[in-house]
């Protein structure tokens, strides 16, 4: 049996090779037009989800919502807290557990968005189911972000170091204070309204309300340097000062700078300027006052704190308000 043997169909090969590279090219369009439609996607989501990116374009909400002056303050701040994050504990009603990735409900949001929710919480004020619903989340997994985020930022700001030493503090003196130059702290205490307890200990007259009692310290150049906890209003100014361990700080050749009326005198081991009697001596006093009165201001922004603080956070609030206190330090960037 005689064998055919035939050419072999070299312009068919080309027709399948021109085939099969069109449909390469197709298959390269069509992924470049499905990244193109996923990251379309991916934006469109990006701006009905709740959360810092969605406003990372707009310094305006960034200080709405977080009370810092930028998005470029609030990253920085971000930059400086995010390698402790290993260390960071979860809370939660039932049970204290590390963060891990099995760390349950409360891990849906990212950790820069956990934050993010912290701070809005602090700047809104707003009732734990309203947040709840902006970040789509369950009520109970916002107190527990809430309370997760209050003992890490308590924590690792606390653990800065901020009473500064007095050279540091001369080095930094503004001008104002150039007839006070002893000056290493100054003091004063602010009130904040809390729901009505069964016990009238916490009536303050000054306020006519209940509120919680705290005591604040600043250095002449600025930065706050000292916060007690909070305390019932009935404590005076002289007991806040002498158990809020502020003393313990002070040196003889320091001073401190209070309002006439914070007595305070026989418990520190240091001189004190009292603002009131300075007024014959200058006519500066005035603005040696306000650094303490605009410290205090920028903590009340945070609206939390200007609204009656609800009897259920009274075993955290004093965290959180330390930690507002300290905030105050990184939102126009370090100090």
């Amino acid at each position: 049996m005689d064998m055919v043997l035939t050419d072999h169909d070299y312009c068919s090969s080309s027709s399948e090779s021109a085939t099969l590279n069109q449909v390469l090219d197709e298959t390269e369009v069509l992924r470049a037009e499905k990244a193109q439609l996923c990251a379309k996607i991916e934006e469109m989501a990006v701006r009905c989800r709740f959360g810092l990116k969605r406003y990372s374009s707009s310094d305006e909400d960034i200080r709405l919502y977080t009370r810092f002056a930028s998005y470029a303050s609030l990253m920085s701040f971000w930059s400086q807290i995010e390698p402790a994050l290993s260390g960071l504990v979860r809370v939660t009603r039932a049970q204290t557990t590390a963060l891990t990735e099995d760390a349950g409900p409360a891990a849906s949001l990212q950790p820069i968005d956990e934050f993010f929710l912290f701070l809005t919480y602090l700047s809104l004020g707003l009732v734990l189911s309203d947040l709840a619903n902006l970040f789509g989340i369950h009520q109970s997994t916002a107190t527990d972000i809430i309370s997760t985020w209050a003992n890490f930022l308590y924590s690792v700001l606390g653990a800065v170091g901020i009473w500064p030493d007095e050279e540091t503090v001369r080095k930094n003196m503004p001008e104002a204070f150039r007839d006070y130059p002893d000056t290493h702290v100054i003091l004063n205490c602010t009130e904040l309204l809390c729901q009505t307890p069964d016990s009238l200990q916490m009536y303050s007259n000054y306020k006519s309300h209940c509120t919680f009692k705290g005591l604040i310290g600043l250095a002449p150049h600025g930065p706050v340097t000292f916060v007690s906890l909070l305390y019932d209003t009935s404590i005076s100014n002289r007991d806040i000062t002498k158990h809020s361990g502020l003393v313990s700080h002070l040196k003889p050749s320091m001073a401190i700078m209070v309002d006439e009326g914070f007595l305070v005198e026989d418990v520190v081991p240091c001189k004190v300027h009292v603002l009131d009697s300075l007024r014959a001596k200058t006519q500066s006093t005035a603005r040696l006052r306000v650094h303490i009165e605009r410290v205090i201001r920028r903590v009340k922004e945070y609206k939390l704190f200007t609204t009656e603080i609800p009897l259920s956070l009274t075993g955290s609030v004093s965290q959180q308000f330390a930690v507002a206190c300290l905030l105050v330090n990184y939102q126009n960037g370090t100090l």
